[in-house]
């Protein structure tokens, strides 16, 4: 027997009602702030994430799911959301006056990283982001902030938090990695075998490590806020003052980094303290990234955007027993009794469906007992029922599941008017049983 692939899973129907809810629910919320949606390729070319997330990256180095082509094209699946959208800009000139700026836009669907799958966390994953270009202004980061703040709220998530750091300018950061280096250097020998390659790459890594030992070597490493220039000091300070005029509450935490080189000055982690995904788990991440859509070849133009993992909303909203929408309620469903009653039970649904309802019938012949079980598990507001007799009639009978009113009407009535007769039927029968009376 084939399986799916380690990483991977299958979203079930019975599942898909959370599933619907955390994307209707993104939509709703984002779009609010005049968001729009774009959907960008789930592979690009790997210089496209080599040149904008980093070489030296975890991500790049040792996550991405890279190969060449039947034409030799060095390929890549998309390991996160922001590459391809700036890629997508640059490429499509959404910075033209034809397009409203900033550009506001959000996506969601699946990327790509192979790491060790646990919890949460698979080799194929899945993303709701979004992200603003074109603004340098320090209240796009906070709104950017308050919109990821008020789709968790919207969304009944509890217990979560937000943590800001700055990453200053790139003179900022150089001076700050030649100072963490000259920290560490002497302290070679105790550093995780990873961090001592990352103190020759990337020595900002070093203190987003979670080895234990090396987080106790990063309690005394310089902080980055001391090496911020006038103008990254100021645009910190200016989203500190924006998110406290929100009465949005953050903690300024200097060691959170990020993991992806395009990020300077404002970012952010959303964390949540429970322990169903781990103590303080991320599960929002992003920051400012000014300098990455020249750095691909476009024109200078400031970024800024965030990521949510989907699958850690799901365990979250799992165990911390956020209740979901009540599923739309049936509002027909179709009993066929005996078998002449197959083609015009189908007639019936269909012309249901044809007057915009939501309607199903029974297709395995089951008995009356079963069918009634079957259209109460479904909340069905109108019970039709179809025998042997109604078809020599060319009658169907209708039952309000709510009160028990019934009526008897003709087929060709009810196919040609089911809207009405359905309204009828579900706000006062007692209409239907005086029509046909003649009263």
């Amino acid at each position: 027997m084939i399986q799916k692939m380690k990483g991977t899973e299958d979203t079930l129907p019975q599942n898909m009602d959370a599933w619907h809810f955390i994307e209707d629910t993104a939509r709703d919320v984002f779009e609010s702030y005049l968001f729009k949606e774009i959907r960008t390729p789930f592979f690009e070319a790997f210089d496209l994430f080599s040149r904008s997330v980093g070489d030296e990256t975890d991500i790049v180095s040792k996550e991405m799911y890279d190969f060449y082509d039947k034409g030799e094209r060095h390929i890549a699946l998309r390991p996160e959301g922001t590459a391809g959208i700036a890629r997508s800009y640059i490429e499509n000139k959404l910075y033209g006056p034809e397009h409203a700026q900033p550009l506001k836009v959000y996506y969601m669907g699946p990327m790509f990283r192979y790491e060790r799958p646990q919890a949460g966390r698979q080799r194929q994953f899945n993303q709701i982001g979004m992200e603003v270009l074109g603004s340098t202004n320090p209240a796009t980061d906070v709104e950017g902030i308050a919109l990821a703040w008020d789709y968790f709220n919207e969304l009944g998530i509890e217990n979560i938090s937000l943590q800001i750091n700055s990453l200053g300018k790139t003179a900022d950061r150089k001076a700050y990695l030649q100072a963490l280096v000259d920290y560490f250097e002497p302290l070679y020998t105790e550093l995780s075998e990873d961090s001592k390659k990352r103190l020759k790459t990337n020595p900002l890594r070093i203190i987003d490590s979670k080895d234990p030992s090396d987080q106790k070597l990063v309690q005394g490493a310089p902080l980055i806020l001391d090496y911020l220039s006038e103008d990254s000091r100021q645009h910190f300070d200016s989203v500190k003052t924006l998110l406290t005029q929100l009465q949005i509450p953050f903690e300024v935490n200097p060691y959170v980094v990020r993991g992806l080189d395009y990020y300077q000055d404002t970012i952010f982690e959303i964390v949540v303290d429970d322990d169903t995904i781990g103590a303080q788990s991320t599960i929002c991440g992003g920051g400012r990234y000014d300098g990455l859509i020249e750095q691909l070849g476009g024109p200078a133009t400031p970024g800024f955007g965030f990521g949510i993992g989907v699958e850690r909303l799901l365990i979250l909203l799992n165990e911390q027993g956020v209740e979901l929408p009540e599923a739309e309620p049936v509002d027909v469903f179709v009993m066929g009794l005996g078998e002449k009653s197959n083609g015009l039970a189908l007639q019936v649904v269909q012309a249901a469906r044809a007057a915009g309802l939501i309607a199903d019938r029974d297709y395995l012949g089951r008995s009356m007992k079963s069918q009634f079980k079957t259209a109460s598990k479904l909340n069905s507001k109108v019970i039709i029922t179809i025998g042997d007799q109604e078809v020599e009639q060319q009658v169907v009978q209708l039952k309000n599941q709510a009160d028990g009113k019934r009526a008897t009407v003709a087929v060709d009535e009810l196919l040609n008017d089911f809207e009405t007769y359905y309204r009828q039927m579900v706000l006062d029968t007692s209409a239907i049983d005086k029509y046909f009376r003649g009263e």
